[in-house]
């Protein structure tokens, strides 16, 4: 997948990035390699980072402190876990301009805008985003420039937002190859909740379960695992912190899907008790039907083995 070339003109004259990982360090690529700011720089609060994020050029300026990153910045996006976004809301706030944007890339958007609302000051204007995307790696080396090309970045803005901020804030994400939509952070909730919060909590259930197993070895749930198992240990291997701070901070929509996900369940454990063939084949055509409409809307590939390269 190729970048899209520069823009004529920079959307922002200083863009800030605190927290340089996976997602960070891809804005920090694409913000760079389309020119999307005058400025971009970073900012992490690992020294060890910092200096990663300067020897691979991921900004044209590495800052040594939170305010120094944030002064005079117009575009202002935290990559921090969601249960870090208030300390680090805290230590910004005091440094951030007039009429600049914060903005942040966590998976949770209700108790992320109390966060910010509670130490961001009234000149600037807050409008919290998810982008959509990922992988099972973390830090700066994991990043790529092309990693929001053609996935979601949902913006959950306050009710009374500045029309012409929200706009610059969905360029600025569609300038990064995302497609850009705007709902409420409490609908935002309930809609991760069900499409990756709970199936991160099944993943790490099971790899869980299967190496408790008393009966099965570890080493032969290694050696003999098939691709749904092995899908799962790839889903349950994404960054421990994170996955954390996202789970208390959604408990709510969370703890509502997965008791359905429960009732669901145990109707089907019913279904293979007592055989009833028709009941799981309903299901299971319903739920192939869904995995189609993934691939159709480009959200993933129909290559055999989900595309996976072999030798």
């Amino acid at each position: 997948m190729v970048l899209d070339p520069p823009l004529p003109k920079p959307l922002f004259a200083r863009l800030t990035v605190i927290g340089i990982g996976l997602i960070g360090s891809s804005i920090l690529r694409a913000a760079l390699g389309r020119r999307l700011a005058e400025e971009v720089v970073a900012y992490d609060r690992a020294p060890e980072v910092r200096t990663r994020a300067e020897a691979l050029g991921l900004a044209d300026r590495v800052a040594a402190s939170p305010t120094e990153a944030v002064a005079g910045a117009d575009l202002i996006v935290l990559c921090v876990p969601v249960g870090a976004m208030g300390a680090a809301a805290e230590q910004i706030g005091p440094a951030v301009a007039a009429d600049a944007i914060v903005s942040d890339v966590g998976s949770v958007k209700a108790s992320v805008a109390r966060a910010l609302a509670a130490h961001i000051p009234g000149h600037a204007h807050i409008i919290p985003a998810h982008p959509v995307a990922g992988t099972e790696y973390s830090g700066p080396d994991a990043g790529f420039a092309t990693l929001f090309k053609n996935r979601w970045c949902i913006l959950t803005p306050p009710e009374g937002v500045n029309p012409a901020a929200l706009e610059r804030l969905e360029d600025f994400w569609a300038a990064l190859g995302a497609n850009v939509e705007v709902m409420t952070a409490e609908r935002h909730d309930l809609v991760l909740a069900i499409t990756s919060h709970v199936p991160h909590l099944i993943a790490y259930n099971i790899v869980g379960t299967a190496a408790d197993l008393e009966t099965v070895t570890q080493s032969e749930v290694i050696k003999y695992s098939a691709g749904g198992f092995r899908d799962f240990t790839r889903i349950a291997a994404s960054d421990p912190t994170m996955w954390r701070d996202i789970f208390l901070n959604n408990r709510e929509a969370v703890i509502e899907v997965l008791g359905r996900f429960t009732e669901d369940l145990i109707a089907l454990q019913r279904a293979i008790r007592w055989e009833q063939g028709d009941a799981l084949f309903d299901l299971f055509t319903r739920t192939r039907a869904i995995r189609r409409s993934i691939i159709e809307q480009g959200q993933e590939t129909a290559a055999p083995d989900f595309g996976r390269a072999h030798d």
